[in-house]
């Protein structure tokens, strides 16, 4: 994968620069905290790795937030609130043309992920937060976060120590640590971090969590670094619903997910988004009556007509079976040449519509054959699909002319509904696994002739 070109999204007059990798069937936009640079993300073996492992499964779109990297910056004298944050957040996705995205971040920019994803739930598949903060000062709930005095201490060693070799949290010696001091200066300058950091420490959103309804999961490092400590996940889990933490060890090395746990966050992450995508799938697959059918001998009456009779009868009887659906509530889900493909979620319903159209268009001089089955269908956009729709179809093809032909399973569902059916035996169906029982169901005529035959002498 090469290096994605680097763009901007604009929210009012701020630029917010962004890059869109991978080609997955959902998005995923990756908030970075702490340091976060766009272009000079690529130039680490590491974290290159870890954005070439989220974008296998995800188009990925990666931002800088307002203040760093490549985005806009800010002066000591202008940092924006999270509420402008989170509004950055809708700016870069219509940019990038996502309508709905996971969200993935970390450390402090859980902050403004978790206020996104219980702002605007429709635009947020899932949410995922590695080693995330949710507020920087100790709390009744959270005595383990650092101090105010602690946390002037550090603001002062960024003043003097930020981008240089000498900063405390730079990696250990190795490849990485002088790209570390650049990355660290291409991030955010040390006025910027201090005001941030001044600006955000009274910052606490505990009381949003609980209304955070989208999947979540929590990734922490066990290895207990400064304010990034397992007990932040565990707590945020027990307040958003059904969230679930996963913990990992940076192995002793520099603490930055990208470096020792990378490959187990990408394996934890491809994993949550799959699930995702099954039980998704699952959503799209409902319970229909499907109904097909199509006029008998329609090629002969073509021929008979001539072109521009047929078409005229064709469009009348386009136009009865459109009545028809709509008194009975049935979506009309295709129309191939002379035949209707339409689904209802009553069979009794789709019953009676399929009669009614068998009698509605006798006036017209043609007949038409009717099949129906209940199942399970996918849906596909505006249209459904699945075994149940060829089941339906096969049914169809094997009815009479006028004829009404059922499944068992609509029979086995339409027991109270005063309708009388006909036993049709076992059938094969083209393509369908066993022996399927139909039914035709008897109108009211047919009825009273086999009751008639029956009755007690």
């Amino acid at each position: 994968m090469d290096r994605p070109p680097t763009r901007f999204a604009w929210n009012g007059a701020v630029s917010l620069a962004y890059q869109v990798c991978g080609a997955g069937a959902s998005d995923l936009v990756y908030l970075q905290g702490y340091c976060s640079n766009v272009d000079m993300n690529w130039e680490s073996s590491y974290l290159s790795r870890f954005l070439r492992g989220l974008a296998a499964h995800a188009r990925l779109i990666v931002t800088d937030r307002r203040g760093w990297g490549c985005s806009e910056r800010f002066t000591p004298g202008h940092v924006p609130d999270v509420d402008t944050l989170t509004d950055d957040i809708l700016a870069v996705m219509k940019a990038a043309g996502s309508e709905r995205a996971s969200i993935i971040a970390t450390y402090e920019s859980a902050i403004v992920a978790s206020l996104f994803a219980a702002t605007y739930p429709e635009r947020t598949r899932a949410l995922i937060l590695i080693d995330p903060q949710i507020t920087y000062l100790p709390t009744e709930e959270m005595p383990w976060m650092p101090s105010v005095a602690r946390w002037q201490e550090q603001i002062q060693s960024i003043r003097e120590t930020w981008g240089t070799m000498d900063w405390w949290d730079a990696p250990p010696d190795g490849p990485e640590r002088e790209w570390f001091a650049r990355y660290a200066r291409a991030s955010v300058t040390p006025g910027g971090l201090a005001a941030e950091l001044t600006s955000y420490l009274h910052t606490d959103i505990r009381s949003v969590l609980p209304s955070i309804h989208v999947p979540t999961l929590i990734l922490v490092d066990n290895d207990r670094f400064y304010e990034v400590l397992p007990e932040t996940g565990h707590l945020m889990a027990s307040k958003i619903p059904a969230a679930r933490v996963v913990e990992h060890s940076s192995r002793g090395g520099p603490h930055f997910h990208w470096y020792g746990r990378g490959e187990a966050i990408l394996t934890e992450v491809r994993r949550f988004l799959a699930q995702i995508g099954e039980e998704e799938a699952s959503f799209d697959r409902i319970l229909a009556t499907v109904l097909f059918t199509d006029i008998v001998d329609s090629t002969r009456r073509a021929a008979d007509l001539g072109d521009r009779r047929w078409r005229e009868l064709v469009l009348q009887h386009h136009a009865t079976v459109r009545s028809l659906l709509a008194r009975y509530r049935g979506v009309e889900i295709d129309t191939a040449g002379d035949g209707f493909f339409a689904s209802f979620d009553g069979p009794a319903r789709a019953v009676r519509c399929a009669m009614a159209i068998v009698e509605a268009v006798r006036p017209l001089g043609i007949e038409v054959r009717a099949g129906l089955h209940t199942g399970e269908v996918e849906r596909i956009g505006e249209k459904v699909g699945g075994l149940a729709v060829n089941i339906g179809a096969r049914v169809a093809a094997l009815a009479a002319p006028s004829e009404v032909l059922v499944s068992q399973t609509v029979r086995d569902l339409m027991v109270g509904s005063g309708l009388s059916l006909a036993d049709r035996g076992l059938h094969g169906l083209k393509g369908v696994p066993g022996q399927w029982g139909l039914y035709a169901v008897r109108r009211e005529a047919e009825r009273g002739a086999a009751d008639a035959l029956t009755a007690p002498a």
